[in-house]
C-alpha cells in the first residue's frame, strides 16, 4: 500500500524544443512539449499520467529520467535534485529509477540475446564498480527475473525476434528490474500489445508492485487502463496538467471541462448506461505546442469559458480533499 512518503517530486518542469531553419542557426522557436508541471509520487502507489496524444507525457517521462535535460524546474527523487547532480551521481540515481518503454520491440538491442539484455544494467554498475556480483550470481539473477516476469529461464539464449510482443515487454520489465529500482517509469508499456495480452501485463505489474513494494509513474492514454492500475490519476493537456485525484474520485467527479470531455469519450461496456450517456464533443483542433499563451491552453475549445481564462493562466489549486484542478470555474484569479 502506498504511504506518505514522497519519492518523486516534480517542481516547475519544462521541456522546451528549439526550432532551428539548419543546425548552426539559432532556434527562431521553440515547441512548448512541457511548459511548467508540478506533482509528486508517493512512495508504494501508482500514480497514472494520462491525456491525448501529442500532450507532452512521454517528454515528461524521459525528461523526469534525465534522457532529456529539462530547460527549467526540479526532479526530486528521494530529496536529490537529479537536474543538479554530476554524471557520477547521476549514474548511483539511476540504480532506484528505472524505464519501460513503449515499443517492446524498439527498445530490445536485436543483437543481444534475453538474458544479455536483462543483465546489461547490471554489467554496467559492475564496470562502474557499484554492484559487487559474480558471473554465477548475475546469472543466477538473470534467470530468477525471467522466472518472476513469466518467461522461461531456458529462453535467456533467444533474441528479440523469437519473442511474441508481450514477451518482448515481459523482458523490458525484467531489465527494469533488474538493479531492483525504487521507481519504474512505464512510458504506454501496453499500447502496443492486444488487449488480452494487456490484462496480463497490467496484472503483472500489479504483482511485482506488491512483491518489491514499487513505486510507479504510469503514462497511457487508455482511460481504462489507467482507472485498472493507478491509485492517483494526473490528466494533462498541451504541456500543463489541469487536474489531479485520487482515480476513484476523479472516475466519479470530474471537475475540469477537458476531463469531462475525456471521460465522456470512453465507452461504457453497459449497452444501457452507454445509451443514456450524453457524449461532451470539443469542437477544434488541438492547438500547436509552439505558442506560449497567456490564458488557458484549453480555451479555444472549452465550452464553458469566460473572458478571465483568455487573459490569465489558471493554477493547479485543491478544489477538494486531495482533489487539485486548474480552472478558473473553482478558484477566483489572483
Amino acid at each position: 500500500m502506498p504511504d506518505h512518503r514522497v519519492l518523486l517530486d516534480v517542481r516547475g518542469l519544462k521541456m522546451h524544443f528549439p526550432i532551428k531553419a539548419s543546425f548552426f542557426s539559432k532556434a527562431k522557436n521553440f515547441i512548448y512539449a512541457v511548459d511548467g508541471i508540478d506533482f509528486q509520487v508517493r512512495k508504494g502507489e501508482t500514480l497514472g499520467l494520462v491525456g491525448e496524444s501529442g500532450c507532452g507525457k512521454s517528454t515528461t517521462a524521459r525528461a523526469i529520467a534525465q534522457l532529456y535535460k529539462p530547460t527549467a524546474g526540479e526532479v526530486l527523487l528521494n530529496g536529490k535534485d537529479l537536474t543538479k547532480l554530476p554524471p557520477r551521481e547521476m549514474i548511483e540515481a539511476r540504480k532506484n529509477m528505472q524505464m519501460v518503454f513503449q515499443d517492446p520491440y524498439a527498445s530490445l538491442n536485436p543483437r543481444m540475446t534475453a538474458g544479455d539484455i536483462i543483465a546489461e544494467p547490471i554489467r554496467i554498475f559492475q564496470k562502474r564498480g557499484l554492484i559487487d556480483m559474480s558471473t554465477e550470481e548475475r546469472n543466477d539473477r538473470v534467470e530468477q527475473l525471467m522466472e518472476k516476469v513469466g518467461l522461461s529461464r531456458f529462453f535467456k539464449n533467444r533474441y528479440p525476434h523469437e519473442f511474441s510482443g508481450g514477451q518482448r515487454q515481459r523482458i523490458g520489465i525484467a531489465r527494469a528490474l533488474a538493479l531492483n529500482p525504487e521507481l519504474i517509469l512505464c512510458d504506454e508499456p501496453v499500447s502496443a500489445l492486444d488487449v488480452s495480452i494487456q490484462s496480463q501485463i497490467l496484472n503483472l505489474f500489479k504483482d511485482l508492485q506488491d512483491e518489491f513494494g514499487l513505486t510507479y509513474l504510469f503514462i497511457a492514454h487508455d482511460l481504462s487502463v489507467i482507472k485498472y492500475i493507478s491509485n492517483r490519476v494526473a490528466v494533462m493537456y498541451l504541456g500543463k496538467i489541469v487536474e489531479i485525484a485520487d482515480a476513484a474520485e476523479l472516475y466519479k467527479n470530474p471537475l475540469h471541462p477537458y476531463t469531462q470531455a475525456l471521460l465522456s469519450a470512453a465507452p461504457i461496456p453497459d449497452p444501457k448506461i452507454e445509451a443514456k450517456r450524453k457524449r461532451i464533443i470539443l469542437t477544434g483542433d488541438v492547438p500547436s505546442p509552439d505558442k506560449q499563451r497567456p490564458g488557458c491552453n484549453f480555451y479555444d475549445r472549452c465550452s464553458k469559458h469566460m473572458d478571465i481564462c483568455k487573459q490569465a493562466r489558471p493554477m493547479l489549486k485543491e478544489a477538494g480533499p486531495g482533489h487539485e484542478v486548474s480552472c478558473f470555474l473553482y478558484h477566483k484569479p489572483e
